[in-house]
């Protein structure tokens, strides 16, 4: 790898986002296999398709499910956030929020329980994807303010106020490493 490539890289930090919870994939494998295919079947049972053309359509429709399920899971794994030089890079489900580091209110940031802060709680879904236990996009918080969320972990929840703009709510394993590497990064001592 030649020097720029190293150096390219080297200035990417990753920061690990917990996984999506339980009552996520068990909401999504029920809303796209379950509920799908038990309504496909109920109709079968009480009106068998006649000919083979029905029952391929059937089966189309059952696979259509199948894919659509996949593609909405593989929208629970893409979940990252990266502070790449001067820029933190937020990516969500269907969602990536570049935010310039100099944009940040780092001196309001905190890191805080969802639980105990429920004024902070996405309450309405702007633009977002959301499950139980896994919530992508743009979102109206519970105090009305505007916030763009990749939260899957209500317990550790980094607030980074934005100026001008919807303040990041990001579930991270070490929030506080993320909020020390954004005060350096302003600082220019990254």
């Amino acid at each position: 790898m030649n020097r720029r490539g190293a150096g390219a890289e080297a200035a990417v930090r990753r920061f690990a986002v917990p996984p999506a919870g339980q009552g996520a994939w068990m909401t999504l494998l029920l809303l796209a296999l379950v509920l799908p295919a038990t309504v496909i079947g109920f109709a079968s049972w009480n009106d068998p398709p006649a000919g083979d053309g029905a029952l391929w359509t059937l089966a189309g429709v059952l696979a259509f499910v199948v894919v659509l399920g996949g593609g909405l899971a593989l929208l629970l794994l893409r979940r990252a956030v990266e502070l790449r030089g001067g820029m933190l890079v937020v990516k969500a489900a269907f969602y990536t929020r570049r935010v310039a580091v100099a944009e940040l209110e780092l001196a309001r940031a905190r890191v805080l329980d969802l639980a105990e802060h429920t004024r902070l709680k996405p309450a309405l879904k702007t633009n977002g994807y959301a499950l139980p236990g896994y919530q992508a996009g743009h979102f109206r918080l519970r105090d009305r303010s505007s916030a763009f969320a990749l939260v899957t972990d209500r317990r550790r929840v980094l607030v980074l106020p934005v100026r001008g703009a919807a303040t990041l709510l990001l579930s991270l394993e070490r929030p506080q490493a993320l909020l020390d590497a954004l005060r350096r990064a302003a600082s220019g001592t990254a």
